[in-house]
């Protein structure tokens, strides 16, 4: 196609030069030779100049294609690496070693980190490990082997590990970032630290919370759905200068020991129906902008309106 493209630039250039020429020796009697050659060797010119920029265009053309194709491979070839170290590391979480466990988390964990694409996926595998059945000498206090007590050990730091992950891979909560989604239904969590960061749906039906579990000054913008969810006796739960966008569903949580909702803020329902309160539970401060459900709620050795008294917007009628 160039070639023919040359040679018709070079016929036109042809034509140019010899009609331009000629049309002013006819028409204008006073050009003479000279003039009128150089006036058509500029049209000639010009015709070979569009011819150069035409060339120009289409190798610029040609070169952004293969680029767009360059890269798009390179992105093809990214993901093919990253599903396998994605399915690698989701295999190793199976093994028998603790600490191979734990390279697996962080290796999901760093996919994270360079892929943001599979963060909502490596933040479900997570959850999903944290919601395998688990026991310890510290939730339960029967008798335990040696071997079973130190198994127990070596597995509670592998699920603490992917507890802190978890927390290193949600966004703050003043920033404005995708929000992601957890999973805790009926996992068993110590020592869980989720302050202030933000949360899209959070999902912890009848999870069991040991020891000191903190969710201060997050923001959930979807729904929160608690229910069932218990602190062991002495257990502390910390949910102070929360913002909770959507339904906060906390009916039937049991509080075995001291909460705190000090200065959050409830945007939707909150629904705390049938739920047992520790007498140590404060909503100080706290403002429910929905309704506010406390229907047949329980306070240990306290009254709940006298624990009630010191919110912001006093909740509706029971």
């Amino acid at each position: 196609m160039r070639e023919h493209g040359l040679a018709a630039t070079v016929t036109l250039a042809a034509l140019a030069l010899f009609g331009v020429s000629t049309a002013l020796l006819v028409f204008d009697g006073r050009v003479n030779g000279a003039d009128a050659l150089r006036t058509g060797g500029l049209a000639a010119g010009s015709v070979v100049a569009l011819y150069a920029l035409w060339l120009n265009d289409r190798r610029r053309r040609v070169d952004e294609s293969r680029q767009r194709l360059e890269g798009a491979r390179t992105e093809l070839d990214r993901e093919r690496i990253a599903d396998e170290r994605f399915a690698r590391a989701v295999e190793l979480l199976g093994h028998e070693a603790d600490q191979v466990r734990v390279g697996a988390l962080h290796a999901l964990a760093g996919l994270a980190r360079s892929s943001p694409g599979h963060t909502q996926t490596v933040l479900d595998v997570l959850c999903s490990y944290l919601r395998r059945p688990f026991g310890h000498p510290h939730h339960d206090h029967g008798e335990w082997e040696r071997d079973e007590r130190d198994a127990a050990d070596r597995e509670l730091q592998v699920r603490l590990t992917a507890q802190r992950l978890i927390t290193d891979l949600l966004p703050p909560a003043e920033e404005d970032s995708p929000a992601y989604d957890l999973d805790f239904t009926n996992a068993a969590l110590e020592y869980f630290d989720l302050s202030g960061r933000r949360i899209g749906t959070l999902v912890a039906r009848h999870a069991r919370l040991f020891h000191d579990n903190n969710l201060s000054r997050c923001e959930v913008t979807g729904p929160a759905w608690l229910t069932g969810a218990s602190t062991r006796a002495g257990g502390r739960f910390r949910c102070r200068d929360a913002v909770f966008r959507g339904r906060a569903q906390f009916a039937g949580v049991e509080f075995g020991g001291p909460a705190a909702f000090d200065r959050s803020v409830f945007h939707g329902v909150a629904d705390f129906d049938g739920a047992a309160l520790h007498s140590e539970v404060s909503f100080a401060g706290c403002r429910f902008e929905g309704a506010a459900k406390f229907a047949d709620a329980t306070v240990e050795g306290t009254e709940l309106d006298a624990l009630l008294s010191a919110a912001a917007h006093r909740p509706t009628p029971r």
